[in-house]
């Protein structure tokens, strides 16, 4: 999935890169007073370079997707199994509602992450230094000028990014415990009813509604706000090169030609960063999700080891004795974590056999 979308935004940069210059000669022919004729091809370059990239960035898409679909399935595979091996004894002591949230809702939660997030990133790894280096060759100046102003992004993102994982966080855990009083209600509601306080639930259940909704809008805020940041930033970074674009012109110092090119090759550089940060937003709760999922496989993980290290060493004896035949284990140690529970002796005993 990784090298197909890397190959995939690298088509889409060079289709970008020649849809910009294909457009320039474009306009500056046309200007120029050029022929219908001579505007054809170049005409059918803007075309087609346009067709490439649209069709690049559906491609990209559908390959995002798919890989989403297909990391998405196999964590809830792994999740269902981690809690199946776990047994009753684990989910006993856990929220059904809360574990149906995780595997359900908050791994759906995770496609907009590997779907749109993830093809992003690689997107911008790609794009960005391919057209910083078209646009430095093209006018040295804009180039410098755009390489002083990009970093500005990235600080915005990262500052932005830490205020939204602590909001987020807090909106998936209201989430949870939303979807897990509500089962529980469900589960016990004969029993409310019985005992007449089923309509007593009700003001828990609004009160635990309200909290979520307050969340939901803070993390919205949270999202416009650093959106808004983003855009600000960009568009003070575009606007310096098209002053310094029309100085130029205005001076003689640059042709029309060049300074068009890069003027419309300007923004597409500040683009895929700006992009980034909206699908990470949107991505941000399954994000907090996957926190949960893999907690529940590492769970699953240090049960298993300790199961493994706590049959070892253990030795089955067949024993016959007054009472008849019975099945001696010697030197059994069980353990939960670090905590032993049961240690067998090296004595026969009632303890030690399970007879038949």
């Amino acid at each position: 999935m990784l090298a197909t979308g890397a190959l995939v935004g690298v088509v889409q940069t060079v289709a970008l890169v020649a849809f910009c210059w294909s457009l320039t000669q474009l306009v500056v022919r046309a200007i120029g007073g050029a022929a219908a004729s001579e505007l054809g091809p170049v005409l059918a370059l803007v075309i087609g370079s346009a067709v490439v990239r649209g069709a690049s960035a559906w491609l990209l898409d559908v390959v995002g997707a798919r890989g989403a679909a297909r990391v998405t399935a196999e964590l809830r595979r792994r999740a269902l199994r981690a809690v199946a091996d776990l047994g009753p004894a684990w989910t006993a002591g856990r929220s059904r509602g809360r574990l149906a949230t995780i595997v359900g809702t908050g791994l759906d939660a995770l496609d907009p992450y590997f779907a749109r997030y993830v093809p992003q990133l690689i997107l911008t790894a790609l794009a960005t230094p391919i057209v910083v280096a078209v646009l430095s060759l093209a006018d040295p100046l804009t180039g410098v000028t755009v390489l002083a102003t990009l970093p500005v992004i990235p600080v915005f993102m990262v500052l932005v990014g830490w205020a939204t994982q602590e909001v987020q966080r807090r909106q998936w855990s209201r989430l949870t415990e939303l979807a897990s009083g509500f089962l529980d209600v469900v589960d016990g509601l004969s029993t409310l009813l019985v005992f007449g306080r089923a309509r007593r639930q009700t003001a828990r259940v609004r009160r635990v509604t309200e909290e979520y909704r307050v969340e939901t809008m803070r993390v919205l805020r949270i999202s416009f706000l650093s959106g808004f940041v983003l855009e600000l930033a960009a568009s003070l970074s575009v606007a310096l090169v098209a002053v310094s674009v029309g100085v130029r012109l205005i001076g003689g110092q640059l042709d029309l030609e060049v300074g068009l090119f890069v003027l419309l090759l300007a923004p597409e550089a500040f683009l895929p960063m700006r992009q980034v940060g909206m699908q990470f937003h949107a991505a941000a709760e399954g994000v907090a999700a996957a926190d949960d999922v893999l907690g529940i496989l590492e769970e699953e993980r240090a049960g298993r080891a300790a199961r493994a290290g706590a049959a070892a060493g253990a030795v089955a004896e067949a024993a016959r004795g007054a009472a008849g035949d019975a099945l001696v284990i010697r030197d059994l140690a069980v353990s939960r974590g670090d905590r032993p529970v049961l240690a067998g002796s090296p004595r026969p005993s009632r303890a030690d056999a399970s007879r038949r």
